[in-house]
């Protein structure tokens, strides 16, 4: 068995978020001659790697991940652009397909198994790089993969949008709102230098320029977000807040998450780095320390703080859809969201299902209803863009 503190590391590494003190970690362990076939086995297993015809020899296999981890320990430390999950050449595996594991109770087996049937026009793609730009005079500009845009201080390339004016004098703030629809995310770079990520079927209200000295303010007016705050010092001194229409946060250069669907009765905040302090309309001042969450729940207006496993819940950002402890119910909403898709239950006592998992966020959707097919769901449909659990 693999410890709960070595397949952190590896998630980690996945997602794009693992430290060079992680990945010593990780080296250091798979190093040792015990725990080589271990890891072997644990890759297979959980991340369906295919080996090629002539199955190479585990130890080989094994050299070839741990340079691979050792490469990318060395890219963190010079500040390199770091690779995506690449374990070893074309030569030695057939592909690498990261396609996460699933399991309930025990592992579900990737033994070759009769497919379920699938009616499908080829419509279901993974999200990608898309948002609607709306300016402060109401136009709207559309901004996707291939496609940049300029104008004053701000410059989209297709794939993120920045902002290069940092204050204003004026006593009249412009704002500018971006729109993500479902099946696409989307980044941007205020003009203070803050850095937000935008997550499928959210929207932001932000400033196009902070006035000079005051606090800067965003509203989160639905969906998922995450910030990467300018610290107050490079401001003279000036807050950071972000609020929607169920609590404020007062930031303190810092990095942290919030989940706000629409469609949810709670409001998730977690801390990875710094300190953020959350009120609501009930008088609330919870400051959060880092791994932590605090969830808002939004009818009742109640709280509760908990430690987290933040790697999980921000892995979003980094291409990753992490699942620890989620019900099915729960997981099929995330995916409905980056796929643009209907998910009905045909047996209900499915949706509590209890799950957890690794996804890239860039497979097909059957190739992970496949991965996700066990004993208990026994077979699924997808018509046109709405998929069938039965």
């Amino acid at each position: 068995m693999i410890s709960e503190k070595i397949e952190k590391r590896i998630i980690k590494y996945i997602s794009k978020s693992a430290t060079a003190k992680d990945l010593d970690v990780l080296i250091k362990w798979v190093e040792v001659s015990s725990n080589r076939l271990i890891f072997k086995e644990y890759l297979k297993d959980h991340y369906a790697i295919m080996f090629s015809i002539n199955n190479p020899d585990p130890k080989d296999v094994i050299e070839k991940v741990l340079k691979e981890i050792r490469n990318e320990k060395n890219r963190i430390r010079k500040n390199r652009f770091r690779n995506v999950f690449k374990y070893a050449a074309a030569a030695v595996f057939i592909g690498v397909l990261v396609s996460g594991f699933f399991f309930r109770d025990k592992l579900v087996n990737n033994t070759k198994e009769e497919i379920p049937e699938v009616i499908t026009n080829n419509i279901i793609v993974p999200g990608s790089d898309k948002a609607t730009l709306t300016l402060d005079d109401g136009s709207h500009i559309a901004l996707e993969e291939g496609k940049s845009y300029k104008k004053g201080f701000v410059n989209s390339t297709g794939e993120k949008i920045i902002y290069t004016s940092s204050k204003t004098k004026s006593s009249k703030i412009k704002h500018h709102y971006l729109t993500i629809p479902r099946g696409g995310e989307f980044s941007l770079t205020l003009s203070d230098g803050t850095k937000v990520w935008l997550n499928s079927d959210s929207q932001l209200k932000y400033p196009v320029s902070f006035a000079d000295g005051e606090t800067r303010t965003v509203e989160l007016v639905y969906g998922e977000a995450y910030f990467d705050v300018s610290p107050s010092t490079e401001h003279k001194g000036a807050k950071f807040k972000v609020i929607n229409k169920s609590q404020d946060v007062e930031v303190f250069g810092t990095e942290f998450n919030i989940s706000a669907y629409k469609d949810e009765t709670h409001v998730y905040t977690t801390l990875v780095e710094g300190k953020v302090a959350v009120t609501n309309d009930d008088d609330l001042n919870q400051v959060l320390t880092p791994n932590q969450q605090l969830r808002l729940d939004t009818e009742t207006n109640k709280t509760t703080v908990a430690v987290v496993d933040v790697e999980s819940v921000v892995s979003w950002k980094n291409g990753v859809f992490s699942f620890r402890g989620k019900n099915l119910k729960d997981i099929m909403k995330v995916l409905s969201r980056w796929y643009d898709i209907e998910v009905v239950f045909e047996n209900k006592e499915l949706e509590l299902l209890k799950f957890k998992g690794v996804l890239a966020k860039n497979q097909g959707i059957e190739e992970i209803l496949s991965i996700m097919k066990s004993g208990t769901i026994t077979d699924y449909k997808v018509m046109d863009k709405t998929i069938i659990i039965k």
